[in-house]
């Protein structure tokens, strides 16, 4: 079977869509039906089936994209090897603004054991512009934010969305309660103000930022709540969840271009993300909490 239709079978599951899919692997969206074709062909099975509106895997599919995943991991673990060379390896990363003190550091130095003579080019933004960025070429991996219900990338971290407030201060009290969120387009800005409403809770919004720091600085100087990832939330005071209505969980992920780094295939970032896993302090401190309980 050809690899680089099996990449677009790949690039499927991962995005959702043969759109992204073609965006990503950098052909139209026919090239792509034409290679999901050429695949069912040769597995003489149909791959895809109609749900609702979209097109999901059959259970056929669903096996071949677990080989189409191993395959094209091999072949890029063996371009690797074979490209590696000791000269200075540019690696450019993506990473949300609330994820550079808390996964970004971890995640570097576990690259920089990985892949010798690396050169990190770190690039700051939320996630929808940074899946922009992959889908162009701009970058070669990104940390991003995804639903816990989504396939994308390689699991970094379950994280989970907390209103925080300034130490020894509680906000939530005041009417209308001051709040300061990230962007609209921001899983935990929706969520905050759905929940607000419903629990017919008065608010002020001050201020939106797709810059941490920003939200972090307005908080610490006690002039109003933010909702954020536990991971982010720093010095700041977490709020009981029984006094702000409840934010949702969320992934931290790691993804890949569908043009892997020919130093960092798929294999190494898989292997990459399990020992962040193991190295993550949120998750042996839940690993602890439910060894007392």
């Amino acid at each position: 079977m050809d690899i680089d239709a099996l990449r677009s079978l790949v690039a499927f599951v991962e995005s959702g869509s043969f759109t992204r899919a073609a965006s990503q692997t950098f052909r139209t969206q026919s090239a792509i039906s034409a290679q999901m074709k050429k695949l069912q062909q040769e597995s003489q099975s149909p791959l895809f089936e109609k749900e609702g509106r979209s097109l999901v895997l059959t259970p056929a599919g669903q096996a071949l994209a677990s080989y189409a995943r191993r395959i094209v991991s091999l072949h890029d673990q063996a371009v690797t090897e074979l490209k590696h060379n000791h000269a200075n390896v540019e690696l450019r990363i993506g990473c949300p603004d609330d994820y550079s003190v808390s996964v970004l550091p971890v995640l570097s130095e576990l690259l920089q054991q990985h892949i010798p003579h690396l050169c990190l080019r770190l690039h700051a933004g939320p996630s929808y512009q940074l899946r922009e960025r992959l889908d162009s070429g701009e970058l070669d991996l990104a940390i991003l934010t995804r639903s816990p219900d989504s396939d994308e990338g390689y699991l970094l971290r379950h994280d989970q969305g907390v209103w925080v407030s300034p130490k020894h201060q509680d906000l939530s009290q005041q009417r209308p309660i001051p709040i300061a969120l990230y962007e609209a387009d921001c899983k935990f800005h929706s969520s905050a103000i759905d929940g607000l409403d419903k629990a017919e809770l008065p608010y002020r919004l001050l201020a939106t930022s797709a810059n941490h720091s920003g939200l972090y600085g307005m908080v610490s100087q006690g002039l109003a709540l933010a909702a954020m990832a536990r991971s982010s939330k720093g010095e700041l005071q977490e709020l009981c969840a029984k006094t702000m209505p409840p934010l949702p969980a969320i992934d931290i992920v790691v993804v890949s271009a569908t043009q892997p780094h020919s130093a960092c295939g798929s294999a190494v970032i898989k292997q990459i993300c399990e020992q962040f896993r193991q190295l993550d302090p949120l998750v042996i401190e839940r690993s602890r909490a439910t060894a007392i309980s």
